[in-house]
C-alpha cells in the first residue's frame, strides 16, 4: 500500500490532556497513621508512622492545610479529594520507600503522583490516601534535572542527540535547557507548562504529531519505580514491556522518574501562518494535504509553533477564567467519519445549542506515527 494511503487515517481532537492518572495500591485509608492526635491552634493533627519522617532525613510527608488543599484540586475543577498527606520528595528514593511502605502494610493505601495538577477529574488525587508532589523534586541534587548529551551512531557515521530529564520538569524548562546547545525536543504538547512525566504517561500529543509522532514515540529510555517500589530502568530493548506499559499507561504501571528524550537541531527561524476558514470540509482537506509534505528538506514542508497556547493562558488569568471548571474531552475520530461528525456535534450541536465558548482543537494524525 502507498505510503500516502496509510498516513492520515485519525483525526484528534483535543481539549485537554490529561497529565497523569492515579497510581494506586488498595483503597483503604491511612493505615500509616497513628491514632494519637493532638491539638494545636490550627485544629487536630496527626503522627505519620512514615519511617525516619523528618527534613533531615530527607522525608517530608506533610499534612498542613497548605498542601491538602494544593493536592485536592486539579485543572478540571470538578472533583475534590482531600488526601490524607502530601509527600514532598527530596529524592526518588522517597518515593520508592513510600510505595514500598503501602506494600508492606496490612492496609495498602492510595498514592498518585501529580505533576502540575493538569487532569481534569481528579485522576491525580488520592482520597485518604498519599499524594507524592512530583515537582519537589526540581530542587534537589538527588532528581534527575535536564543533561543533554549526544552518542555516535550504530554506524558511527554521524551522531544522535538526546536529554535526560526528570519526569518533575516542565517541557518550557526542557525547551530552554536543550535550546542553548541549539537543540530541541521532535515532539511537544501545544502547552508546555506540563511535567515531562505527566505527558508521557498519557500520550503527549499536538500539531507537531503529524510529523514525529506523540511524545511517547520519541523517548529512549525510562527509569520507573514500579508498583513494587523497584527502580527499573526499560527501553525498548530492555525491559520493553514496562517500557511500552508506562509509556501512555495513565499511571497505572509506574512513576517516571526519568525520560531519555530525542532532540534534534533547532531552527533558528520559524513563522507563524494563522489561517481562517468558514468551510469545514475545506479546513480539513487543507489539513490533509498540509501534512503529507512530510519531508522536512522539502521547502514546503509545514512544522509547528510551539507553546502557542500559553498566550491564551495568561489571558483567560488576567480574566479570571483559568480556574473555572473544564469539563473538557479527548477524542480519536477516524478520517472515514470527521465529516459526520462535523455534521452532527458542530453543527447539530454546538451551534445549534450556541455553546460555542472554549477551545476546540482539531489535528489530522498520522497512524503510521
Amino acid at each position: 500500500m502507498a505510503a500516502e494511503n496509510v498516513l492520515i487515517q485519525t483525526y484528534a481532537m483535543f481539549v485537554f490532556l490529561i497529565s497523569r492518572l492515579i497510581f494506586s495500591f488498595g483503597n483503604k485509608s491511612k493505615p500509616w497513621i497513628s491514632t494519637t492526635t493532638t491539638t494545636n491552634n490550627k485544629g487536630p493533627t496527626t503522627t505519620p508512622l512514615f519511617p525516619n519522617n523528618n527534613k533531615e532525613n530527607g522525608y517530608n510527608l506533610r499534612n498542613d492545610s497548605e498542601a491538602l488543599e494544593m493536592a485536592s484540586s486539579d485543572y478540571g475543577n470538578m472533583v475534590r479529594e482531600i488526601p490524607a498527606a502530601v509527600l514532598d520528595p527530596s529524592s526518588i528514593n522517597d518515593i520508592a520507600n513510600l510505595i514500598k511502605s503501602s506494600n508492606n502494610s496490612s492496609t495498602p493505601f492510595r498514592i498518585a503522583p501529580r505533576g502540575q495538577g493538569h487532569s481534569i477529574r481528579g485522576q491525580a488525587m488520592a482520597k485518604n490516601g498519599v499524594v507524592i508532589n512530583m515537582t519537589a523534586l526540581k530542587g534537589h541534587r538527588n532528581g534527575t534535572g535536564i543533561v543533554v548529551s549526544g552518542n555516535r551512531t550504530a554506524s558511527g557515521s554521524g551522531y544522535y542527540y538526546y536529554a535526560d530529564v526528570g519526569g518533575e520538569q516542565l517541557w518550557i524548562d526542557v525547551l530552554h535547557a536543550t535550546l542553548e546547545h541549539g537543540l530541541s525536543p521532535v515532539s511537544w504538547t501545544d502547552y508546555l507548562y506540563l511535567t515531562v512525566g505527566g505527558t508521557l504517561s498519557n500520550a503527549g500529543i499536538s500539531g507537531t504529531a503529524f510529523r514525529y509522532g506523540p511524545q511517547i514515540s520519541n523517548v529512549y529510555e525510562l527509569d520507573v519505580i514500579t508498583g513494587k517500589g523497584e527502580f527499573v530502568t526499560c527501553s525498548a530493548h530492555k525491559n520493553s514491556e514496562l517500557f511500552h506499559a508506562v509509556l501512555g499507561g495513565l499511571g497505572q504501571f509506574g512513576v517516571i522518574v526519568r525520560a531519555r528524550i530525542v532532540l534534534e537541531p533547532a531552527p533558528k527561524r520559524v513563522k507563524w501562518v494563522r489561517m481562517l476558514y468558514t468551510n469545514f470540509s475545506e479546513f480539513a482537506e487543507d489539513q490533509e494535504r498540509l501534512i503529507k509534505m512530510n519531508d522536512r528538506k522539502d521547502k514546503n514542508a509545514l512544522d509547528y509553533l510551539e507553546d502557542r497556547v500559553r498566550s491564551g493562558e495568561l489571558k483567560l488569568q488576567s480574566q479570571g477564567l483559568w480556574e473555572v471548571p473544564h469539563p473538557w474531552l479527548n477524542l480519536f475520530i477516524p478520517k472515514s467519519r470527521i465529516e459526520e461528525f462535523n455534521a452532527a456535534v458542530f453543527k447539530d450541536i454546538v451551534l445549534k445549542r450556541n455553546i460555542t465558548t472554549g477551545p476546540v482543537l482539531l489535528y489530522p494524525m498520522n497512524r503510521n506515527k
